[in-house]
């Protein structure tokens, strides 16, 4: 087969498994045999750039920032609807629409109101040309490279009778799950404070791999234009065409009779909302007709064959008692907004996340203000805005803590644009549980079964106050915790004494310093050979270093400078700890000598921290992330997203077979 027909191929048949995973929820083959069609296609384009298009699979995260949004004008104004807020005014709006049709019978399609961003998209023959934001309703932004990288939308259209020209409309969104983590992801900095905010930011980032990273999605609703190919005669053939070609479809819509099952079909989901994976804030009700449409007409402002049915706003009123502040697993220290108990949404509410300390700037809060608090479309209830006009003169100011509320340690805001206040102090014990659990993992200090269940037994039994009280335990101890028997108990004291004699590497990352991973652990074990040489530099001496920048050495030397850290060195000297970076003995040549690895899938031949030992006994480096900087993936079985990364960054990719002849295990 010559390269362009090999290429056309394997962008449809990447374009139809783009189509069952992302579209349909029904992937039929497995993500490692998807990438590994992706990686044929790239390499085949970059072998021949001139077959290179800009509907290829491959590009849909653009490299290339935009300067930019240009204004897109659009087919058709994208007009907004009118609200209704009650079943009176549902049937108020029919009476209205009874006026324009002559037949007195008609059917309606209710649909659920994502709150999201709206959009257009234009194809031309098939292929996606441009996509713009609503912008005024006249006039839209061109982001059709941010729109790109949403993998539910197709670059080309499938099946037959396809428009000539198409341009659809539909919402993207954010489901809640990705929303926390992106958010999560920030890491301290402005957090978004709904889905909403976070589509909207990222379908205007100028890098679109940033908006790659969002995992935004998208469903139709409604079209501009359509030239050429099928007519259609209602809004649900529409949607049924619209799934045919590819596009992802707005989901839970139902075609109903009469305004009674509208009705209650809208109730259903007001009561219901909670079940969906992404927000909604109400119903969309049309007619289903298209040519009735077109006899109902519309405003200047709005269809007036459709119209949106607002959920009742789940707010209530109360006052702040107090704020208080809890610390994160991350030392992020939240403050927190104790409430008169209020009844909202059928729950008791009496505490609401501040989420930071610039959201109590924002809004304006004192302790005592009279505040109005929302639960809509959230389990967590937040704080809308304070109702400056119930004050007495008794609020007080909330003052940001200047020591941990945990430990008494000291809080610090690391930097400008950063939002988050931190408590530093590494033994702080409402960070004490995630710390222990990153010091016993396998890519620190490996302490086989010291899981989840075991640490957090050790630390409410107060068994444990710090990392080097793992070396204290006894058997006796260990048989107190629930599911803990005599072998497991066995087992854990002996990784527990093995891990005594790790590599100074492991110990520095096992310590949890902010900022530094694995590879930098390496590095400055392998620079300093002692942690007591490293606890002596100061930051001018560290940024020396190439691979070290000036945040790292911030976060060395503050770690080491805390009294506590210095108490939890000395007992770990006290249990025999290593400190120092062993010299690897190595009779054989040193084949991978300065090759840096990252591991990713499970391996079938040994464990993943065997081949990495491997790799550092013949000298290279084993690494945990992805850097322009990587050598090599290992790629096993059920790769994560390590593999798409090194894509992303052209690093060579090993099969674990290819690894094996590497190495010369093979």
């Amino acid at each position: 087969m010559n390269p362009l027909k090999q290429i056309e191929s394997l962008r449809e048949q990447i374009r139809h498994h783009e189509y069952c995973y992302y579209v349909l929820n029904n992937p039929v083959i497995s993500d490692y045999e998807f990438d590994k069609l992706v990686k044929q296609l790239e390499e085949l384009e970059n072998s021949h750039p001139e077959y290179i298009t800009p509907d290829s699979p491959t590009q849909r995260v653009s490299s290339e920032l935009t300067k930019e949004f240009k204004q897109v004008k659009h087919s058709k104004p994208m007009l907004s609807l009118d609200n209704t807020y009650s079943s009176d005014e549902i049937i108020d709006w029919e009476k209205r629409v009874l006026k324009f049709i002559k037949s007195g019978h008609f059917e309606f399609v209710v649909e659920p109101k994502i709150d999201g961003v709206s959009c257009a998209l234009t194809y031309e023959s098939g292929k996606l040309v441009y996509a713009a934001t609503r912008g005024d309703g006249e006039t839209g932004e061109d982001i059709t490279a941010n729109i790109k990288t949403i993998r539910s939308i197709p670059l080309v259209l499938i099946g037959k009778n396809v428009p000539e020209k198409f341009e659809l409309r539909g919402e993207v969104f954010l489901e809640k799950k990705e929303f926390t983590r992106l958010n999560e992801s920030l890491n301290g900095e402005q957090i978004f404070a709904n889905p909403r905010n976070a589509v909207a930011g990222s379908v205007r980032q100028k890098n679109p791999r940033i908006t790659a990273e969002r995992h935004l999605k998208f469903f139709v609703h409604s079209y501009g234009i359509i030239e050429g190919g099928k007519e259609f005669d209602t809004q649900y053939e529409f949607l049924a065409a619209s799934g045919q070609y590819g596009l992802p479809v707005i989901e839970n819509t139902k075609l109903c009779g009469s305004i009674k099952e509208v009705i209650e079909y809208c109730s259903y989901w007001q009561n219901n909302r909670e079940k969906l994976d992404y927000d909604i804030d109400g119903m969309v009700i049309k007619i289903n007709s298209l040519g009735q449409q077109e006899a109902v007409g519309m405003t200047a402002k709005s269809p007036r064959w459709a119209i949106a049915y607002k959920f009742p706003a789940q707010q209530a009123t109360t006052t702040v008692n107090n704020v208080i502040f809890s610390v994160g697993r991350t030392g992020v220290v939240t403050p927190v907004a104790e409430l008169a108990p209020v009844e909202c949404a059928g729950v008791t509410i009496s505490n609401s996340t501040l989420h930071n300390f610039d959201e109590i700037k924002r809004l304006g809060l004192k302790i005592h203000d009279t505040v109005l608090i929302e639960r809509a479309g959230e389990v967590i209830p937040k704080i809308i805005k304070v109702i400056e006009s119930k004050r007495t003169g008794k609020e007080k100011e909330i003052k940001i803590p200047e020591k941990c509320p945990s430990c008494s340690g000291k809080i610090i805001r690391e930097k400008e644009g950063v939002v988050a206040y931190r408590c530093i102090n590494p033994l702080c014990p409402a960070q004490l549980i995630r710390g222990l659990l990153h010091f016993c993992s396998r890519e620190a200090m490996d302490i086989v079964g010291m899981g989840d269940a075991v640490v957090e037994q050790l630390v409410s039994k107060k068994y444990v106050s710090d990392f080097a009280d793992i070396y204290g335990l006894t058997k006796e101890k260990l048989l107190e915790l629930e599911l803990v028997k005599s072998k497991k108990a066995d087992n854990l004291l002996s990784a527990i004494e093995n891990s005594k004699s790790q590599q100074l590497s492991r110990l520095i990352y096992a310590l949890g310093i902010r900022n530094i991973g694995e590879k930098a652990a390496i590095t400055l074990a392998k620079k300093f050979g002692m942690l007591d040489k490293l606890m002596e530099m100061g930051v001018e001496e560290l940024t020396q270093i190439n691979e070290v920048g000036p945040v790292m050495a911030e976060s060395i030397v503050m770690f080491f400078s805390q009294p506590d850290t210095a108490k939890l060195i000395n007992k770990l000297r006290k249990y025999d700890v290593n400190m120092k970076e062993k010299t690897q003995k190595n009779s054989g040549p040193q084949v991978l000598l300065n090759k840096t690895f990252v591991f990713t899938g499970e391996m079938e031949s040994m464990p993943r921290s065997e081949a990495e030992n491997i790799v550092q006994e013949l000298g290279g480096n084993a690494v945990s992330s992805v850097t322009k900087n990587t050598d090599y993936a290992v790629v096993g079985v059920n790769p994560g997203s390590k593999y798409r990364k090194a894509q992303q960054f052209n690093i060579k990719i090993l099969t674990e077979q290819e690894f094996l002849k590497l190495i010369n295990k093979k």
